[in-house]
């Protein structure tokens, strides 16, 4: 099956203010992500993260440089220390989807 079906799949809460929702076929990994302002990110991340922000605003302090993603937006972030980075504020609840390598 070439369909992933979100709307069959588990919310998951790994941490207060998010939700996921995640598949992995291929070696990839497909996450419908949500973000309320409860969310609170205290380490940073050097996974890779590539995808779009259907709906919201979030800002994400990407190796000391915040920046801001509104709906309809697209993110690309290599993995690596370089590009390091850890979420800065839910500025509205936002809902995103993303690529990344399971």
């Amino acid at each position: 099956n070439h369909r992933v079906e979100f709307s069959d799949l588990p919310w998951d809460a790994p941490a207060r203010g998010m939700k996921v929702k995640s598949v992995v076929r291929g070696g990839k990994k497909l996450r419908l992500v949500e973000f309320t302002r409860e969310f609170v990110e205290t380490d940073w991340c050097t996974k890779g993260h590539v995808g779009l922000v259907l709906d919201g605003e979030i800002a994400i302090n990407i190796n000391g440089v915040v920046q801001n993603f509104r709906a309809g937006d697209g993110l690309f972030i290599p993995r690596g220390e370089q590009n390091r980075h850890k979420h800065h504020d839910t500025l509205k609840p936002a809902t995103l989807f993303l690529v990344e390598d399971a």
